[in-house]
């Protein structure tokens, strides 16, 4: 019976894939999404006000109402950028925002940061799980997870190291020659 639910729930979550999970949009991003509709607000009243054309007042009401998905998605910061004038939205601190924004957002997701969160995900179902074996295997996971963060810890002490002292790289490289091939992989992989 318990062969059968961990097949069936690997079945599950196989055939279920990773299209509805998401990184999270940190609080920049958020904001970004919140000046953006209010932006496409802004731009739409005054295209309005201002008698322009019919076809941009229609783009500019769009525009409004597709940026409200934007928030919808990423949610509602915690603290609100100035927005409530065409001054205010175009503040040269709004400009930075969507900047930074715009960069994060391009950044792909720390590999550690998803190595951490498949180690809870495994944890979690081995607890749901329950029995000698999930114990075990939470055990296992969580010493993984602890030695996991060691040597994310050492390696960037490390580079630390060789970037304020720079006359002893040489050294340094040279006393990790009998590295193995997968070791040197590993570091090289957790550098990036």
């Amino acid at each position: 019976m318990k062969k059968m639910s961990l097949t069936i729930l690997g079945l599950g979550i196989l055939l279920a894939g990773c299209e509805s999970l998401r990184f999270a949009p940190v609080e920049q991003q958020k904001q970004n999404a919140w000046l953006h509709s209010r932006t496409t607000l802004v731009a739409a009243e005054s295209a309005k006000a201002e008698q322009t054309s019919e076809k941009l007042k229609a783009l500019t009401q769009l525009s409004e109402l597709q940026s409200r998905a934007f928030v919808s998605y990423c949610g509602l910061p915690k603290e609100f950028p100035e927005a409530e004038t065409v001054e205010d939205i175009l503040a040269q601190a709004n400009w930075r925002l969507a900047q930074g924004a715009l960069a994060e957002s391009a950044e792909r997701p720390d590999a550690w940061q998803v190595a951490d969160s498949a180690m809870e995900l495994g944890i979690g179902i081995c607890a749901i799980l329950g029995g000698v074996y999930g114990t075990r295997a939470v055990r296992f996971l969580k010493d993984a997870k602890v030695k996991s963060q060691a040597l994310r810890e050492v390696v960037v002490g490390n580079e630390l190291f060789k970037k304020h002292n720079a006359d002893v790289v040489s050294s340094f490289k040279a006393a990790h020659t009998s590295q193995s091939p997968q070791t040197r992989q590993i570091v090289a992989q957790m550098k990036v």
